[in-house]
């Protein structure tokens, strides 16, 4: 069996996110049709982790195993004609028949962008919030590094969420201001469901309220999700890169 890896790059906008979902357009659902098209064969594509409705990607990675042998730039070239064009194939390779693009991986990094101003560029990819240029960035980076670490996340996990393990380990964290945005950046071993909006949102009113340490720790230990704050708008939210 031959197992391919794809580096994907898309604009959620017009999709319910990447999962297959019934009565819904879902990045992963056009790429098994196009695949579909070109192979006549419906593969099972594994994507590395779930992005919520809305949420873009500059570096998701899936795999497909199929009994065909395919020359890969033809196929690449011939999956790009077929997807639209808010989705993109960047890379293509054959790999290891045991590689799993889920199980594999080692962290997953995501970036969210804000822009400091009305913009027609970053519209549909940033949440314009002018009132961030007003924030301690000194204080955002110190304050985030409460949540450095193997923790329990079901206070910052949306409720109906389907995993029963709530711990998550994140090795990196911090905030940047640059000239016309300002950037998060985080990487953790795994994410669950409309966790890292939810951290941004609580940073944010952190940063707003001048939380100290004991108040993020009392957050995590209530584990309960009406103890965090509102969850940032999905469009400013990148899959960044997926580490193996």
């Amino acid at each position: 069996m031959n197992n391919y890896l794809l580096k994907i790059q898309y604009d959620g906008t017009n999709y319910a996110g990447w999962q297959i979902q019934e009565n819904a357009i879902t990045i992963q659902q056009k790429i098994v049709d196009a695949v579909n098209v070109i192979l006549k064969e419906k593969v099972n594509l594994i994507g590395s982790g779930r992005t919520d409705s809305g949420v873009h990607a500059f570096g998701q990675v899936a795999n497909f195993k199929t009994e065909l042998e395919l020359d890969i730039y033809k196929f690449q070239f011939q999956l790009n004609s077929v997807l639209p064009n808010d989705i993109s194939i960047l890379e293509m390779k054959k790999v290891d028949e045991s590689f799993h693009a889920r199980f594999d991986a080692k962290s997953r990094t995501y970036i969210y962008l804000f822009s400091h101003k009305k913009s027609p560029f970053y519209k549909n990819y940033s949440y314009q919030f002018s009132q961030i240029v007003n924030y301690d960035f000194n204080y955002l980076n110190n304050i985030s590094k409460v949540l450095i670490g193997k923790k329990d996340f079901t206070s910052f996990s949306k409720k109906n969420t389907e995993v029963d393990d709530k711990n998550c380990n994140i090795s990196e964290i911090c905030w940047s201001k640059r000239k016309l945005i300002s950037i998060f950046y985080i990487t953790a071993d795994r994410f669950l469901h409309g966790m890292v909006r939810t951290i941004i949102g609580t940073l944010l009113y952190a940063g707003e309220k001048k939380f100290d340490e004991k108040d993020f720790i009392e957050i995590f230990e209530k584990k309960n999700r009406e103890e965090a704050e509102q969850s940032v708008p999905a469009k400013g939210l990148f899959l960044f890169k997926v580490r193996y």
